[in-house]
């Protein structure tokens, strides 16, 4: 099992501090007290020096001397002594010099009631490790000759020595076991400050790998761990705007490729109903044109009737071509508008004048009432075209009480301009198909007096492009289509 970070790293920290304590406490007890002997061992060569010194000058006994010696042995735990030949001390730092004249007398004699160990020997001294067998006390003794046959002994006890490497010890290991515990918690709680910001840093990756853009770092951390987090925030903010303009750049791709559908299924929708349109007539001009060519009839009468229907179809397919050339100018914008300003009220009644036959063969009664001096501004000829498809549907569908009103209305900034027929009212829905291409409510009144299903397409391509607004209303009695133009 993978620990985290912050226990792993608590983990190598505490044994670090636990292996450099326990380090520390093993150095002690194996080298200790060899280096505390050690400086006891130099602490006697130098109180030998300074009793040498105070010797050759002959100021052992001076109240100068008693200060300096008896300095260096309370210091230094030290005792020392001077005897002549005759084994009588001649200067002492002790109380009881016996028991030291004993132990001199001893050694320069040989005597063997001492455990002896030699560290340092010269001319002028000796150092030893020596074990009183009666007291059960060790020493380090420097000893040996002086002028005028006088001997010298300085000694140390050990004992203390190895007491206070006792303590020593003892009192590391305490510390060692109250250092460990103390700093794994420190530890536990400075790794945890360390990885935090990491594992922080982890999450917001982990979000960031799933494209969650909201989480920001914000915490602080080291130096690296702080530069990291605002390197990461950077990332993310990059990867947003990134998969942002992808996005956008992918809608916009997927609304191409819609156009370019729909556009096809206009253009698909477009040659069918083509095809659709041109079939009837094409089929009626080639039957009668090989009935004419077999000579099936001989009369003339036959023969007109022959001619005038291939003539009639022909018409039929010329005006079909036309207006699909009109409407594609106007959707194509090749057919520009010129905006002018006109008198609508006058291009109206010129426009109902020219209906007056068709209008009198079908009986139907025309009403409009005139509005002088009505100037709107639009493309003339265009909003004629407008008008007259408007006009022609409301000859070809009309019925019931057989009546065409006309009526010009103000609406706010703008004029509008509506046509109401009398007859059956247009389908709910219905309504919204009129204004397709080649889209027919009646297809056999259409055939009728050969409608394509064209002007209104067309009707919405010209006022769209003036800005226009059209439409229809569907009435009990009848259908009105209108439009609008602007009048400022």
């Amino acid at each position: 099992m993978r620990l985290s970070l912050k226990k792993e790293l608590a983990i190598i920290f505490i044994l670090l501090l636990a292996g450099t304590i326990i380090t520390c406490w093993i150095v002690n007890v194996c080298f200790l007290e060899e280096f505390y002997l050690n400086g006891k061992e130099e602490k006697l060569i130098e109180a030998y020096g300074e009793l040498k010194h105070q010797f050759d000058k002959g100021m052992v006994g001076t109240e100068e001397c008693n200060k300096t010696m008896q300095h260096i042995c309370n210091v230094n735990n030290m005792e020392f002594i001077i005897s002549d030949a005759e084994s009588n001390a001649i200067y002492t730092t002790t109380n009881d010099p016996e028991p030291m004249l004993k132990t001199l007398r001893d050694m320069i004699f040989g005597r063997d009631a001492y455990e002896i160990k030699l560290l340092d020997e010269t001319e002028e001294y000796s150092v030893i490790s020596i074990t009183d067998r009666f007291t059960a006390s060790d020493y380090i003794v420097i000893w040996g000759s002086m002028d005028e046959g006088n001997f010298f002994m300085i000694r140390t006890p050990v004992e203390g020595v190895r007491e206070s490497v006792r303590v020593s010890n003892l009192f590391l290991l305490y510390v060692g076991i109250a250092a460990i515990f103390i700093g794994g918690i420190v530890i536990w709680f400075a790794s945890k400050k360390i990885t935090d910001p990491i594992m922080e840093l982890s999450k917001i990756s982990a979000k960031v790998s799933e494209l969650n853009f909201e989480n920001k770092y914000s915490g602080g951390g080291a130096v690296e761990i702080a530069e990291l987090g605002s390197n990461i925030n950077a990332m993310s903010e990059k990867l947003e705007s990134t998969i942002s303009d992808i996005k956008v750049a992918n809608l916009e791709l997927m609304k191409d490729v819609e156009a370019r559908d729909a556009a096809d299924a206009r253009r698909s929708e477009f040659i069918a109903n083509i095809s659709h349109e041109l079939k009837t007539p094409i089929a009626l001009i080639q039957g009668y044109a090989e009935g004419l060519k077999e000579g099936i009839s001989d009369d003339k009468e036959s023969r007109d009737y022959y001619c005038s229907v291939i003539m009639d179809e022909t018409s039929k397919m010329n005006q079909l071509v036309k207006r699909l050339i009109l409407l594609n100018q106007v959707e194509s914008g090749a057919d520009t508008m010129v905006m002018e300003r006109f008198d609508i009220n006058e291009m109206l009644k010129a426009c109902i004048a020219s209906f007056d036959v068709m209008t009198e063969e079908s009986g139907i009664r025309v009403t409009y009432e005139e509005k002088p001096d009505t100037y709107v501004w639009g493309d003339e000829l265009q909003t004629e075209e407008v008008f007259r498809n408007y006009f022609s549907n409301a000859v070809h569908y009309c019925s019931g009480s057989r009546e065409i009103r006309v009526t010009i209305t103000n609406v706010d900034d703008a004029v509008r301009v509506a046509v109401f027929n009398t007859g059956e009212p247009i389908p709910e829905e219905n309504l919204e198909k009129l204004w397709e291409k080649f889209y027919k409510a009646d297809q056999s009144r259409s055939r009728e007096y050969g409608g394509s299903g064209l002007g209104l397409s067309i009707v919405k391509a010209i006022m769209e492009s003036m800005n226009g607004k059209y439409g229809v209303n569907d009435y009990n009695d009848g259908v009105e289509f209108w439009f609008e133009l602007q009048t400022k």
